[in-house]
């Protein structure tokens, strides 16, 4: 069974890291266009995988190309 999802790629590499319990999760768009996953390693694992899915929202709706960052926030 062949799985066609864009995201389940090796261009995105997910990393735990201990971070401020402020932040859940860091997404950044490196310069070959992949991206990393950084997840705040605090938290539970139910908080991680939502902030999974939070950085995943990200990456399919293209936010790195858009300007203001509040609204992208608001609109997910």
């Amino acid at each position: 069974m062949r799985m066609n999802n864009p995201l389940l790629t090796e261009a995105i590499g997910v990393h735990f890291l201990d971070m401020d319990v402020k932040i859940e999760e860091q997404v950044i768009c490196n310069s070959d266009g992949s991206f990393t996953i950084i997840i705040n390693s605090r938290l539970n694992q139910e908080r991680q995988m939502l902030a999974y899915q939070h950085a995943l929202l990200h990456i399919a709706n293209d936010d790195f190309n858009k300007i203001d960052a509040d609204s992208i926030e608001l609109a997910m």
